[in-house]
């Protein structure tokens, strides 16, 4: 079986424990997990660290075989020897930064509804009581130093969750040191800090506080909240940011372990260093000679020194993150207007589409409409030859009949004698079918019979008037005959009806 190969029944149940608490940090799989454990050993803090610097999962590629150096001579030797020295205690200095994750308690579970309701009175009494105890530590600044000697290293085990732990840290260290709030101090915990002095390449300063030291609160009063420092941190263009914890605490203890902080008061300025890899955090300078510590002006000197040291990469990284980001900006504009143009395009072809659609249904219907003229066009002229073959010939004595003189429209003027007993319809009939019969002979005058044509309403468009006096001869809504309607004789005259206009 390879390293690479996980067989989860083989682990034991510690190295099973590690691994889940590794894989709920970092969310690997079990085949990236395990490789990196074995080679920290199953220790979780240090495979957490060796993830987030950056290194891989799978085993780390053997060594070149060392190369074969012709002989050279002993003061070239001696200048290659002394060049390679600098060059590895200038890489030994950066040792990688850990991160530290502290470990989940019975605190971080979310409590159900009804533990939330039986816990809420005594969460009520406990912020009344820390109120009281804040209050009581400002008028009394020096019990808290006394409780502190006295506390024992079984009363360092945490009794509150993680953050809970920072929340309460962070109170107790203002009521004691700082009630002015001069020094702002990250309020998150080291893993969140850690990850924001990554992401936002800037420098952390992480100070980890031991209440059992006797000199904690002179280099807290006199180094830490020094107006030196004060003003440097609060200096935005310094990119500065401060981490202070109580060892007392679990995640400050272990990010003190973490770090080697053998001797306090202890500082260790952390930031990103691209000269070792693009992910990769390290402590570019370690705080905790007497000689560092004694005064805020060396204090503040030896951070500066260092932040003038690396200051050159980050700011490297900085300008080739703005030109990357400033990529990302004009690439997303580029699309965004590629978007547009794109929405453009297929507006107008909509709208193109949208009006040959318009444009077809005009010219269908237009057809149509076409179509139903002709078809009626065709009807009424099939109408006038049916209607025509019906026609009543004049009474054959020329004393019979009623004699009417029509003037058409054309201002021609037809005189023709009809059978007084027909209904006023005969004349109208005799108007509308006149272009059949006109020009015919008194033999030919019959035009051919011919079929009335189906599903054909006709309609007279012109109607019969007297002009003295005027009267209106409608067929709508009036009977009789022709005799009884005109008369003897009558002149008419044809105009069109209003409908047709």
């Amino acid at each position: 079986m390879t390293e690479n190969d996980v067989d989860p029944g083989s682990l034991t149940e510690d190295q099973q424990q590690a691994l889940q608490q590794f894989t709920s940090v970092t969310d690997q799989d079990l085949a990236t997990a395990v490789p990196l454990l074995r080679r920290s050993e199953w220790n979780v803090q240090i495979a957490i660290a060796r993830f987030f610097d950056g290194e891989p999962a799978g085993s780390p590629s053997p060594p070149p075989p060392p190369e074969v150096v012709p002989p050279t001579s002993s003061r070239r030797q001696e200048v290659l020897l002394n060049g390679f020295s600098n060059g590895v205690s200038r890489r030994s200095r950066l040792e990688p930064a850990p991160r530290i994750v502290a470990a989940s308690s019975l605190f971080d579970r979310p409590a159900g509804i009804l533990a939330s309701i039986l816990l809420t009175p005594l969460n009520i009494i406990y912020t009344i009581i820390t109120r009281f105890a804040t209050l009581f530590r400002r008028l009394f600044p020096f019990l808290p130093r006394l409780l502190d000697r006295n506390r024992t290293s079984s009363s360092s085990t945490p009794q509150l969750a993680p953050q809970a732990s920072r929340t309460r840290f962070l109170q107790d260290f203002r009521a004691q040191y700082d009630p002015d709030n001069r020094l702002p101090l990250t309020e998150t915990n080291y893993a969140r800090a850690f990850d924001t002095a990554k992401q936002d390449l800037h420098f952390l300063l992480v100070v980890p506080l031991s209440p059992e030291h006797d000199d904690t609160p002179s280099f807290v009063r006199q180094s830490l909240l020094s107006p030196l420092l004060v003003n440097f941190v609060r200096d935005a263009s310094n990119n500065l940011k401060v981490w202070v914890g109580s060892v007392a605490d679990t995640e400050p203890y272990q990010v003190a372990n973490a770090l080697s902080a053998r001797s306090f008061p202890f500082a260790a300025l952390i930031a990103h260093t691209p000269s070792v890899s693009s992910t990769a955090m390290s402590v570019i300078a370690r705080l905790e000679q007497p000689s560092d510590v004694s005064s805020p002006e060396a204090f503040l000197a030896k951070i500066e020194a260092a932040m003038i040291q690396h200051g050159e990469g980050l700011q490297s990284a900085r300008a080739q993150r703005t030109e990357q980001q400033a990529s990302r900006d004009l690439r997303d504009q580029q699309n965004s207007a590629y978007e547009r143009s794109l929405a453009t395009d297929r507006a107008r072809a909509q709208a193109k589409r949208d009006a040959e659609r318009v444009k077809k249904d005009a010219e269908k219907a237009e057809q149509d409409q076409s179509r139903r003229l002709e078809d009626d066009a065709r009807k009424r002229q099939q109408w006038k030859r049916w209607r025509a073959s019906r026609l009543e010939a004049e009474p054959e004595n020329a004393k019979e009949g009623v004699r009417v003189s029509i003037r058409l429209p054309d201002g021609t003027r037809v005189i023709r004698r009809f059978v007084e007993s027909l209904n006023l319809e005969e004349v109208y009939a005799f108007v509308e079918c006149y272009d059949e019969i006109i020009g015919k002979s008194s033999e030919q005058q019959r035009p051919v019979d011919s079929t009335k044509p189906k599903d054909f309403d006709h309609a007279y468009r012109f109607r019969l008037v007297s002009p003295m006096p005027r009267e209106v001869y409608d067929l709508e809504g009036q009977s009789g005959t022709i005799r009884e309607r005109i008369g003897r004789s009558g002149n008419l005259i044809v105009e069109k009806a209003d409908d047709y206009n």
